[in-house]
């Protein structure tokens, strides 16, 4: 069960908003379509499907935790490499696997990288494109009639077929924090037991241009650095790792205020 809580994302109030009206539209599902009757009204599925999509790093991955932890879910992610199959049928086959045992268990699904399942369907050249057009129909008409919650993150939005996004309740687009949201993710980067110099300096470091992700890195390679050390995380540490994470992403290494260049 993910252990996510809501004070733990770090996101601008929009995104939030929309997080909070998907996890409503889960509580408030049986009473507006049973008691209320709004079922009676489409023959589409109940269940409630969005779309999460930004740069990678950006949180799609834990705003999905935060919700099945809010719901009282197992957070399911799908791995595409079992699923997807070259022979004929047998994605589709694999795919109601997964369907049916997060429908029946009470998971919420994540397919991460949802583009290369939920792609573009093309013009017909060959057999591999038809079969691969039926697949992408099967994935719409399933996610069409899922009565479970489902998450389709990926770095790629434009590479998704337009039909699965007209089918989706919701669409939130994750986006490079800025230097306000930074500072909060710095303030939370290290659990309570880490040892942090009385002197470190967590607010210059919110003028790297990072991800959520990076700042998570960042701070764990500093942890080992001070480990190593045998003494508390200062800021020179903090800088080390910031520079070889940036390596690590061929990003230019950043020079800030008083730092030598």
């Amino acid at each position: 069960m993910p252990r996510a809580h809501w004070a733990d994302l770090v996101l601008p109030e929009q995104q939030t908003e929309v997080l909070r009206r998907m996890a409503g539209h889960v509580r408030h599902g049986a009473t507006v379509f049973g008691d209320w009757g709004f079922g009676e009204r489409t023959n589409r599925g109940q269940g409630v499907t969005a779309l999460f999509s930004g740069p990678s790093g950006t949180g799609k991955t834990f705003a999905s935790e935060v919700l099945a932890h809010e719901l009282g879910l197992d957070l399911y992610r799908v791995d595409l490499s079992a699923v997807v199959n070259k022979y004929v049928g047998e994605t589709e086959k694999n795919l109601r696997q997964v369907f049916d045992a997060a429908e029946s268990g009470g998971s919420l699904l994540l397919f991460d990288e949802a583009d290369a399942l939920f792609g573009r369907r093309s013009d017909v050249q060959d057999s591999h494109d038809r079969y691969a057009n039926i697949e992408v129909s099967y994935l719409l008409q399933r996610m069409e009639a899922y009565r479970g919650v489902a998450v389709l993150a990926t770095n790629l939005r434009a590479a998704l077929d337009p039909a699965f996004l007209r089918r989706l309740r919701f669409v939130v687009e994750f986006p490079v924090p800025g230097a306000e949201e930074r500072r909060l993710l710095w303030a939370a980067a290290f659990p309570d037991s880490v040892p942090l110099a009385d002197d470190l300096d967590l607010g210059r470091l919110a003028d790297l241009p990072t991800t959520g992700a990076a700042i998570q890195a960042i701070a764990l390679g500093a942890a080992f650095l001070a480990a190593a050390c045998g003494r508390p995380v200062d800021t020179a540490m903090l800088l080390t790792a910031a520079h070889a994470e940036f390596r690590k992403l061929d990003l230019p290494l950043p020079v800030l205020a008083g730092e030598a260049p």
